[in-house]
């Protein structure tokens, strides 16, 4: 041997050479020998080439399958026998990727199983029993492999690696005529896909598996310009192969695992109807058959529990469902319809529920909706009589989602409907949205731009001219609607316009009556004057100019009386397209008549009184004269509102215009700005009760008295003395602060007015005390807490947006502790719809941003424990829903809210310590012992972030 290899080999080589002669055991002892003794001792010795030719030879030249189930266990277990550890896994890796990645190890041992087994098939349970044993040691080698093993022996590359094997196997077998080791090869193959799967890397195995089939496919299909027959792939043996394949790989979850990651290959390869199907059919179409489990995943699965792109959702069901190729851009249904109607009347009893509306995440609810409709769209109202109930489950289900707030959902119901209807009377379709254009419908419902994150409820929401937007907040909890949208867009008919009011204006009550038609557009009104010179000239009839000298509204008493005369319909709409303006002008009469107004506004019906088309004008001219009443006389019109609220003559509509009222109410208070004229400089001879401080207290703006600290001798000590700075005198400025040589007045605007904001603090206990009293008592005809779930949702946000509107000032620290017990309650936080949660995750919010942490620490130190458990509430619950609630707007409010929680939590550990130090300094004031009354909230834990401090 050494003659051979022209080396003089060391002691230690003529001493491996001499035991070499005496192996003559077993080839699996001598492996075993040689990975023990020889790379423990010796190897180390050898030079590279030595290495090479001598000792890695005897290894790739031997049986794969036996060096494999030797070498594979000394990756993780060493016998104690005085060996060298390190360096047997060291040898023991690079044999392996050696013998396995670098000489292609699995295709040699697809040939010796061929070349072994062939014609032995009867003994199906060795032969079984030894594949499954080498296809788990094949797929351990990753798991078993140290952590600083060689970067080829990491799952992705050896994986990698390993379906490249096998794909030029099946390639290989798929010209191979031997029948029975064809069939050994491919149930080692399938083994091994399994194995992979459930190690999870399904994704890897597809991401090489797919793009390999798909190509194939392609090829066929431009081998055949036209219309392709099933008999071409199952003639075909590329496909035969692969079915055979996948048909031995007999562990469900990976069958699932690897026809989900094929559909979302398929879908990334941009894969058409035609291509995606014959790649499906070519793997999965024997398993489809012959084992009901893999059925079921297609048909049950893939369509009830799982979420595909709509394109992949196509795909499963003209594989699983029609069962025959699809045209080019549609779907096709073949002879046997039998699985269409079974999946059609399933897909309508599970969607019809109200449950499934309330409980499945919103993604799933569109993606079963899309897959009903795509059902319908393939059905004849012949193969629809067939089916048992599933007429009544469409009826049901779209009655119960036309009912709820969220436009995405009510699209859904009218998808639904319209293919329905298309079903009965292909001629005469049933349009219940104005979006739809022709026959086609967007199955995806824009789920890309309409879901998404709910914005946050600390921010203030406004527009480039500062003015407030009025749907911000209703968007994060009612979702958007057709008249929130046409209310943003009308920025000159914005509430702020009539914000401003000057109560020395003289207003002429007759011209408020002569812009009735104000809302139309200037290029309507305005006329050249050479077409109203020629126009001025053509006659008309004198009887028209009855309706030009119609009676003019100069008080609101006859406004009320308009209104309740139902059947003039032009004099109803007449008086509520004036109402606004006379209540905005403020008359002596309003007072006593702002209760009648309120009620009959309520109860007119704008869609009996308008035209077709008209009714949003209409109704936003109500809607805005109610918020003047509302703004102009608030304790007057809070009353009938308030009673009008649970009545059993109002509908729910009229219900939800209540509550929408109050809430732009509140906001308009909040907001709003008024013009008064100044103080002169002698004052009133008596004082106003509107005045803010009594008429002998010293005046805002001159600066508190502080007390001087003199220096001079003992007796001038005896008494304190105060001062403080005075303000100028009006309408004059400082001397040396300006460059005028005289004392002028400035501006007369600015010197003669003065500005107050938010008047809302005021009327708050009048807008939320009385909505929030019995709110959950079963009335005739009023159930919040049951069918009526929409008002609950609007009464809680109404709430909240108050709780906005009266943010840091006293009032809210008030009012915080009743609409937090109102919150608790089972039935409102945990209530089963997600528009109820969202409205009381808005109030909740709204609460910690309404909140003076002055006030939470002045609570603390008195001991009252009743805020801070209400807090305490808030951040469990809201930790609760980010866990488990399956809303997506749920979810990210309750984060929001949590942040907030966090904020408050942190502000008011500031404001305690600051409170504990002033205690501890001043010596006259009342020493609190701040410790004490922290030790009785140990069991409210008001956590801090990133902190150990506990509220």
């Amino acid at each position: 041997m050494t003659e051979m290899i022209g080396w003089r080999l060391s002691t230690e080589g003529l001493r491996f050479q001499r035991l070499l002669g005496f192996c003559c055991l077993a080839s699996f002892i001598k492996i075993h020998f040689f990975c023990l003794y020889v790379a423990s001792d010796w190897l180390s010795c050898f030079p590279i080439s030595v290495k090479k030719h001598l000792y890695d030879v005897f290894f790739l030249d031997g049986p794969v399958i036996e060096v494999v189930q030797v070498l594979v266990p000394f990756l993780h277990r060493v016998e104690n026998g005085g060996f060298d550890t390190n360096s047997v896994q060291t040898n023991v890796e690079r044999l392996l990727i050696l013998c396995l990645l670098e000489n292609a190890g699995l295709i040699k041992i697809t040939k010796e199983i061929g070349d072994s087994y062939q014609g032995d098939i009867s003994r199906n349970g060795s032969l079984k029993s030894l594949l499954s044993r080498l296809s788990q040691i094949l797929t351990s080698i990753p798991d078993k492999a140290r952590l600083k093993s060689p970067p080829l022996l990491s799952s992705h590359l050896y994986f990698k690696h390993i379906t490249d094997q096998l794909l030029q196997i099946l390639d290989d077998r798929a010209s191979c005529t031997e029948a029975n080791s064809t069939v050994i090869v491919l149930s080692f193959v399938g083994e091994i896909f399994s194995r992979i799967c459930r190690r999870g890397l399904s994704d890897l195995l597809l991401s090489r598996v797919t793009p390999h089939v798909l190509a194939h496919v392609r090829r066929l299909l431009n081998s055949k310009m036209g219309s392709i027959e099933m008999e071409t792939f199952q003639l075909d043996p590329t496909p035969q192969i692969w079915s055979k394949t996948m048909k031995a790989v007999t562990d469900p979850y990976a069958v699932e695992k690897m026809a989900e990651q094929v559909l979302h290959q398929l879908y990334a390869e941009h894969a058409s109807d035609v291509e995606a199907f014959w790649t499906i059919w070519t793997l999965f179409h024997r398993n489809v058959i012959h084992q009901a489990s893999v059925r079921s995943i297609f048909v049950d699965k893939f369509l009830l529990w799982k979420v595909f792109p709509i394109r992949c959702l196509r795909w499963i069901l003209q594989f699983s469902v029609l069962e025959c190729p699809p045209l080019t851009n549609t779907l096709a249904k073949g002879d046997v319809v039998q699985g269409l109607l079974e999946t059609t009347q399933r897909l309508a009893s599970v969607w019809s529920k109200g449950e499934f509306l309330q409980s499945v995440p919103f993604e799933q609810q569109a993606y079963i909706t899309a897959a009903l409709g795509l059902c319908l769209e393939n059905m004849s109202r012949e193969e629809l009589d067939r089916t048992k109930d599933v007429m009544h489950s469409i009826l049901q289900g779209v009655s119960c989602r036309l009912e709820n707030p969220g436009d995405l959902v009510r699209k859904m119901a009218s998808s639904i409907a319209f293919m329905f209807s298309k079903v009965i009377d292909p001629k005469n379709p049933l349009y219940l949205d104005d979006s739809f254009t022709g026959n086609a419908i967007d199955w995806e419902f824009g789920l890309q731009t309409a879901v998404g994150g709910v914005p946050s409820v600390t921010n203030t929401m406004e527009s480039e001219d500062g003015e407030t937007k009025t749907s911000a907040s209703l968007t994060e909890v009612n979702g958007s609607s057709r008249r929130d949208k046409e209310k943003k867009n009308r920025k000159s008919k914005n509430i702020s316009d009539f914000v401003l009011a000057d109560p020395d204006e003289i207003v002429d009550l007759a011209t408020l009556n002569c812009e009735t038609e104000s809302d139309k557009d200037d290029d309507n009104a305005s006329v050249s004057s050479d077409n109203s010179s020629v126009t001025s000239l053509e006659p008309y009839d004198l009887l028209d100019d009855d309706k030009d000298l119609g009676k003019q509204f100069t008080h609101l008493v006859d406004v009320v009386g308009a209104l309740r005369k139902t059947d003039d319909v032009d004099g109803v709409e007449k008086a509520i397209f004036v109402a606004e303006k006379l209540v905005r002008a403020s008359p002596d009469e309003l007072t006593h008549i702002a209760g009648d107004l309120a009620r009959t506004l309520i109860q007119v019906r704008c869609s009996d009184i308008t035209i077709e088309g008209e009714e949003d004008s209409a109704e936003e001219k109500r809607q805005r004269a109610l918020i003047a009443l509302l703004v102009t006389r608030p304790f007057e019109s809070l009353e009938t509102l308030n009673s009008s609220l649970y009545s059993p003559n109002v509908d729910v509509s009229q219900r939800i215009m209540i509550l929408d009222v109050m809430a732009e109410a509140a906001r308009e208070l909040a907001n709003s700005k008024t013009l008064k004229p100044k103080d002169d400089s002698r004052g009133p001879l008596i004082s106003s009760i509107s005045d803010p401080q009594p008429w002998y207290l010293p005046s805002n703006a001159s600066t508190p008295w502080k007390k001087v600290s003199e220096t001079g001798s003992f007796h001038l000590n005896w008494a304190n003395r105060f001062e403080r700075e005075l303000q100028s005198k009006p309408g004059q400025t400082k001397k040396g602060k300006s460059r005028r040589w005289s004392l002028k007045p400035a501006d007369r605007d600015q010197n003669s007015t003065d500005w107050s904001q938010n008047r809302f603090p005021l009327y708050a206990a009048a807008f939320m005390l009385p909505a929030m009293k019995e709110f959950d008592k079963k009335r005739h005809g009023v159930d919040l807490l049951g069918r009526d779930f929409i008002v609950l949702g609007k009464l809680v946000h109404m709430l909240g947006v108050c709780m906005q509107c009266a943010s840091m000032h006293p009032e809210a620290s008030v009012l915080a502790i009743s609409l937090l017990d109102m919150l608790q309650r089972r039935e409102v936080c945990n209530h089963p719809e997600a528009y109820v949660r969202r409205a009381v995750l808005f109030a909740a919010s709204s609460v910690l941003v309404a909140l003076n942490p002055s006030y939470i620490v002045s609570t603390l130190v008195e001991g009252n424990l009743d805020l801070s458990r209400a807090l305490e509430w808030i951040r469990t619950w809201a930790l609760q829903i980010a866990d488990s609630d399956i809303d997506r707007d749920c979810y990210t409010m309750a984060l929001s809210c949590l942040q907030l929680h966090a904020e408050m939590a942190l502000q008011t550990s500031r404001a305690l310590e600051s409170t504990g130090g002033s205690s501890g300094s001043s010596t006259g004031s009342v020493n609190i012992s701040l410790p004490s009354v922290i030790s009785k909230l140990t069991s409210i834990n008001i956590k801090l972030p990133s902190s150990n401090v506990h509220l």
